[in-house]
């Protein structure tokens, strides 16, 4: 909800950012470049990420390729309001595992005057919007849509195929369970998973 009283409070113009693609397409890898150009331009930076995220750290936000940056991780997105004063830029990481208020936590912040930086999977392992993402990404200034490339193939990948049986919408996990795929290889491989 837009709120004059926030603008006019805040430290300047704020706005949100959001950074999507499949696993393994380097979202993280670019939230935490922004960041630490956020902090070399002496911005005071808050980073949050889900709590059920512990598969790397329980406090650092970690890429695929091992870069990481310290973060606060927390139960809901509400929190993120609690805790986020008197900072310039707030990063949010793995942000389709948050609830449905997310876009309205991101709102208030830009409308704050705070550079809001938000990661997350755009599409769930059966490829349907992830959670928040969809209303983040119809209230975000600036979209980057990143890609990995097909194991199958070698084509731009934006799915998430899930390569363990489970139905479960959550299922934490890396190449052990998850493999980016292109459109076709990725149509292919649902018909074949749901011919078993």
């Amino acid at each position: 909800m837009f709120l004059e009283k926030d603008i006019e409070n805040g430290h300047g113009h704020g706005w949100i950012e959001v950074i999507c693609g499949s696993m393994f397409s380097g979202k993280t890898e670019e939230l935490i470049r922004r960041l630490k150009r956020a902090k070399i331009a002496r911005l005071q930076v808050e980073i949050f990420k889900p709590g059920v995220d512990v598969r790397y750290d329980e406090e650092k936000v970690v890429s695929h390729d091992a870069n990481e940056i310290m973060s606060t991780p927390v139960p809901a997105s509400s929190n993120i309001l609690l805790l986020a004063n008197d900072v310039d830029v707030v990063g949010i990481d793995e942000a389709q595992f948050f609830d449905n208020e997310l876009p309205n936590v991101c709102s208030q912040l830009a409308n704050r005057g705070i550079r809001v930086i938000v990661a997350g999977l755009d599409m769930d392992f059966k490829g349907n919007p992830f959670g928040p993402i969809p209303g983040i990404l119809a209230v975000a200034e600036y979209i980057t849509k990143v890609h990995a490339i097909c194991v199958k193939c070698g084509s731009l990948a934006h799915f998430s195929h899930r390569t363990i049986l489970s139905d479960k919408l959550v299922v934490l996990g890396e190449k052990e369970a998850y493999e980016p795929l292109c459109r076709r290889c990725f149509a292919k491989s649902q018909k074949l998973q749901n011919s078993r």
